[in-house]
């Protein structure tokens, strides 16, 4: 396993500048393709261990609907977003313009489609933010989407991962908007590769 980087105040002050800023850049993405303002928020930003991320997201059998998408370039890993099913569906029906659609129908396409589309400009807003940030390059790879109870979401990207680290980005994000019945929170997950935290912070000029 390698070395377990070692967070202080500072380094997860910068981490949740860059969150706040990659939640405005999903605000003004989200707002313009539903042509309809949305809010959101990034109340919590830490670093977690695998173990508590399976206990913020409600438990290994509790079930979510969930977008990964993998990234590469001057560092990899992966993204995970989880997020309720029944505000999934909420989503999925505001951007397809039709209470007809649903993510809990089997083998809708079109509703995976319009839910892939929620993920990926999520996880990208962030990765966008972090990528401007400290001046790199990532790349998205195509996502993917799913739901599931969270232990089986989670093996997806964590197997070739946690045999070498333990430690993972948590941002809580609040979505509202007066189309929505209540504020949506979901859970976003970082896991870049073990060394990454390092590489960031000092390109950051952060030791």
């Amino acid at each position: 396993m390698s070395e377990i980087f070692k967070f202080e105040q500072i380094h997860l002050d910068i981490l949740k500048e860059i969150g706040n800023i990659g939640a405005g850049n999903a605000t003004t993405s989200l707002s313009n393709l539903l042509n309809k303002p949305i809010d959101m928020d990034v109340p919590v930003v830490k670093v977690v261990s695998f173990d508590q991320m399976m206990e913020i997201t409600g438990g290994p059998e509790d079930v979510k609907a969930a977008v990964l998408v993998e990234f590469e370039g001057d560092f990899s890993g992966n993204v995970f977003f989880l997020i309720s099913p029944d505000h999934a569906d909420q989503f999925v029906k505001m951007l397809t313009r039709d209470q007809n659609q649903s993510l809990l129908q089997a083998d809708n396409q079109i509703a995976t489609s319009a839910f892939l589309e929620l993920g990926n400009i999520l996880t990208g807003s962030y990765l966008r933010a972090l990528a401007d940030f400290i001046n790199v390059n990532l790349y998205q790879l195509v996502p993917s989407a799913t739901i599931d109870m969270t232990g089986a979401i989670m093996s997806q990207g964590l197997i070739e991962t946690s045999t070498v680290a333990d430690q993972v980005i948590f941002i809580e994000t609040v979505l509202s908007s007066e189309q929505l019945d209540e504020e949506i929170r979901g859970h976003f997950f970082l896991l870049p590769d073990p060394d990454a935290f390092k590489r960031i912070f000092k390109l950051l000029g952060v030791n």
